[in-house]
This record gives C-alpha cells, structure tokens and sequence, in this order.
C-alpha cells in the first residue's frame, strides 16, 4: 500500500512540475494582437541561408518601420516611402499576415516578448524588430 501511494505522489508531481514548465515555456508567446499595436523598427534581418542582410544597403535607408494600428490596418515605412496595408494576426498568435495591395504574406512568429519581435517568411528569411516610441 505504501509502494502505491509513493507512486501515486510522483506521478501528481510529474504533472503538476510539467504543467508548471508549459505555462513558463508559452510566456514568451503569450503577446496578443494588442501588443502588436505601434511602430517596430526593423534592427536584424537574416537570409534563409543564415547570412546577415545589410538593412541600410538594401533599404537605402535604417529607418525601416512597421506601424500596427489598432483597426486592422498597416503602414510599412521605408525612409520616406509608405505602404499601406491591413494586417491580422491569427489566434494562437503564431502567424502575422500583412496584405498590402491584394497579397496576403504570412510570417511565422518565432518569438514575440516586451519590445521585441522576430518573425520569418521561407524566402526572405528571419526579421527581428524592435518597438520604438511613435
């Protein structure tokens, strides 16, 4: 009885320390479509073959944003260029679409923490942004 009992507790611990380890490991993800509200600037890009991009080369610019309205809609700002857009993000917060014209683009959220976003799309590769004051 007493053999039962131990084995009883250690399978109750197991679950409560895994339970416990889920809820810490989906903190990092926990950010909601609210939290995507304001401006990100654009700070890392990588390939997809894992080199780093030059933003300013590429850009002709370091001042890269992407605004997140509240209603739905989207602005990418490029030094002085804008494009405007809608964007949604889906509700396991695992992938952002931006649609700017007619096409749709999904990227993967890979990470989405307090200041800090990185998402990837297969041909592009990986993006990190950072929110900054509007």
């Amino acid at each position: 009885m007493y053999l039962r009992a131990t084995t009883k507790l250690n399978k109750m611990k197991t679950t409560v320390f895994a339970l416990i380890f889920c809820a810490f490991g989906f903190t990092g993800n926990a950010q909601t479509a609210k939290d995507l509200i304001g401006k990100w600037q654009l700070v890392h890009w990588t390939s997809t073959n894992g080199k780093d991009k030059d933003i300013k080369d590429y850009f002709k610019t370091d001042q890269v944003f992407q605004v997140f309205y509240e209603d739905g809609h989207f602005e990418s700002l490029n030094g002085n260029e804008s494009h405007k857009g809608k964007w949604k993000l889906s509700p396991d917060n695992k992938e952002l679409t931006i649609t700017s014209t007619i096409i749709p683009v999904k990227f993967h959220v890979e990470s989405f923490s307090d200041g800090k976003r990185i998402t990837s799309y297969e041909s592009l590769g990986t993006f990190e942004h950072k929110k900054v004051a509007d």
